[in-house]
């Protein structure tokens, strides 16, 4: 089993199941969450990550919240656009529910930026 299956499936079937069109699709040894073919989230390392910029930003800092730091080889480390999601949001399926639809809504506006 891949690392971090099971953390993908409670995510996936658990905490986002009651909420319309959701998916995921493996990448880079994590996954990619869509809601209506939207990406906008990421489980990498056993953590979950939703998609931010200037409108939810403040959310994810006033919650201690970092974002998702990779490296690829010798390069430094760069942050991504994707936030870990506090534990108390994964707790309460509406604020959750909320906090999914605003970070498609900022993929759909970068997706229109491109």
């Amino acid at each position: 089993m891949k690392k971090g299956q099971s953390f993908h499936d409670h995510v996936v079937r658990d905490l986002l199941a009651h909420l319309p069109e959701i998916t995921s699709r493996v990448m880079f040894g994590g996954w990619g969450l869509y809601q209506s073919g939207v990406i906008f989230g990421i489980i990498a390392g056993g953590e979950l990550y939703f998609k931010v910029d200037d409108t939810n930003r403040a959310d994810f800092e006033r919650s201690g919240s970092q974002p998702f730091v990779y490296a690829q080889g010798n390069r430094k480390p760069a942050a991504m656009s994707y936030w870990a999601v506090p534990g108390e949001i994964m707790e309460h399926k509406e604020k959750l529910r909320e906090w999914v639809e605003r970070s498609a809504r900022v993929s759909r506006r970068a997706r229109r930026g491109k």
